[in-house]
């Protein structure tokens, strides 16, 4: 690396000092105007808080402080983000516009519903989408994340057993492939866990299956395509296996973007998924949110649909759209109706997209994912060597093993060039696991600059391995004590002495 001189230190020091360490006594943002209303009377000294130490800036440097401050982060407008099983694709700007229309701003969920008939008639058209595209029959929109989507679908099941005095069903299988949220959630929904094994070639191992089903059966837990970035080839008797003995199967749909045109859950023979609206559908997807998790059930389960669920009603050619509550609904997931800004995104991109447009979606993820692997399989380790879906794991494991590089180290290196990582160690099943997912919006010369990347990453590791140890380098802070950093968090400014 090149060294840097003196007033290049400086200014990159400048940039990362805090808005405390600029302050300055008698520095004013703004001068306000004198005041032209009666002066209030300040509230009681024991609630005011005299010694919060402010600071005192000028409008230019908080603006200069606030833009720096937001370059330091990766964006999916500024950078290619190959973060595995969570589809960062980029999100169109005209989705945005639409819903900032005041239309959809400025209504509110506690409104008479024949005032926001045309907020309602888009929900229920989107229910409709979904609907058709996974070949679920029943669609709530209600659910405000992927997570709270699964939680859903499992009290569902919990519900649909009791009702039938099934007491003893109490057990949920879920593949060792499966997202990590699924055991979660099953716990939460007062099941026992009861992990499943893959085969050699990722597949659920289906004798490992057999020997899991019984009585006590309430479900499998399944993501598709799995984490490993792999359809399942036994999907058809994993799902005949778990029916036949009476469970539920429930389909984690954060994967749905490479199924799309191609698969429909309902169709294999599902009785309840999630489709995260976020993710497949775009929405901006950082910071936590905002989510939307719609959970999508089948014959079986819909009239524990969770309330409220979007209806209609035709008379001739007039249409009305209310809120319903199903018959034996699990009740509410959040105070209102989900996040209709997300559900707004959704509706405008599946709606620009079409039925021809949806399906390309799925084509060009996998052909994306696929390029991506032949290309690099020669560099990294690939566990199972046969055709991925939207996503590709690689391993660093060879790396590690004669070079010490770790997949942390080629994921730290990554931002050097300007690329986010990808996520890391994960599937757990994988040793030092990278998982890649360029999404379908990424153009080939995009994609060929990662594979650079990543080959030039590899060579490194081989003849330089310190430097990927130090990585990154051109950050304004170098690596963290990730762990230290998670479980004793310092959220606190200190003035410096």
């Amino acid at each position: 690396m090149a060294t840097k001189n003196p007033l290049q230190l400086k200014y990159e020091e400048s940039r990362r000092r805090l808005l405390m360490d600029r302050s300055v006594p008698g520095r004013m943002g703004v001068s306000l105007p004198p005041n032209d209303v009666p002066e209030q009377p300040m509230p009681g000294s024991d609630i005011l808080r005299n010694e919060m130490d402010f600071p005192e800036v000028t409008e230019g440097e908080i603006v200069r402080y606030f833009s720096q401050l937001s370059q330091f982060n990766f964006s999916i407008d500024h950078n290619f983000y190959p973060l595995g099983s969570c589809t960062m694709k980029y999100n169109p700007k005209v989705n945005d516009e639409v819903a900032g229309l005041r239309g959809f701003t400025d209504i509110h969920p506690l409104q008479p519903e024949s005032t926001v008939q045309g907020a309602l008639k888009l929900m229920w058209e989107l229910q409709e989408y979904l609907a058709e595209i996974t070949g679920m029959p029943g669609v709530s929109l209600a659910p405000m994340a992927g997570a709270d989507g699964e939680l859903a679908g499992m009290l569902m099941a919990r519900a649909y057993h009791l009702e039938r005095g099934d007491t003893q069903r109490t057990k949920v299988l879920i593949p060792d492939s499966a997202h990590g949220t699924n055991p979660a959630t099953a716990t939460m929904s007062g099941f026992e866990v009861v992990t499943l094994p893959s085969d050699a070639r990722g597949d659920t191992d289906l004798d490992a299956l057999r020997n899991s089903v019984g009585d006590d059966l309430a479900g499998l837990m399944i993501t598709l395509p799995s984490t490993l970035g792999l359809f399942d080839s036994n999907i058809d008797q994993v799902v005949k296996i778990v029916r036949d003995a009476g469970g539920i199967v429930y389909g984690d749909g954060a994967n749905l973007n490479a199924l799309l045109g191609r698969v429909r859950m309902g169709d294999l023979g599902f009785d309840v998924m999630h489709s995260n609206l976020h993710k497949t559908f775009t929405q901006p997807h950082g910071g936590g949110g905002p989510g939307s998790g719609p959970v999508l059930v089948g014959p079986r389960l819909l009239p524990y649909l969770p309330t409220p669920w979007v209806t209609r009603r035709a008379d001739g050619e007039d249409e009305t759209f209310s809120f319903t509550t199903p018959e034996k609904s699990i009740g509410r997931m959040a105070a209102f109706h989900g996040n209709f800004g997300a559900l707004v995104r959704a509706y405008a991109y599946i709606s620009t997209l079409g039925k021809e447009g949806i399906a390309a979606i799925s084509d060009d993820a996998v052909l994306n994912a696929n390029y991506v692997m032949s290309q690099l399989k020669d560099d990294y380790d690939l566990p199972y060597d046969r055709v991925c879906m939207h996503e590709v794991v690689l391993s660093a494991r060879t790396l590690k093993r004669q070079h010490g590089v770790s997949a942390l180290d080629v994921a730290k290196r990554l931002i050097d060039y300007g690329i986010h990582p990808p996520t890391m160690y994960f599937p757990l099943i994988v040793e030092e696991a990278l998982m890649v997912e360029p999404t379908e919006t990424e153009s080939k010369e995009t994609l060929d600059y990662f594979i650079e990347v990543m080959k030039t990453i590899a060579r490194e590791a081989r003849d330089e391995p310190s430097l990927l140890h130090d990585a990154p380098h051109d950050t304004p802070n170098s690596r963290l004590d990730e762990a230290r950093a998670a479980r004793q968090p310092d959220l606190r400014w200190r003035r410096q002495t």
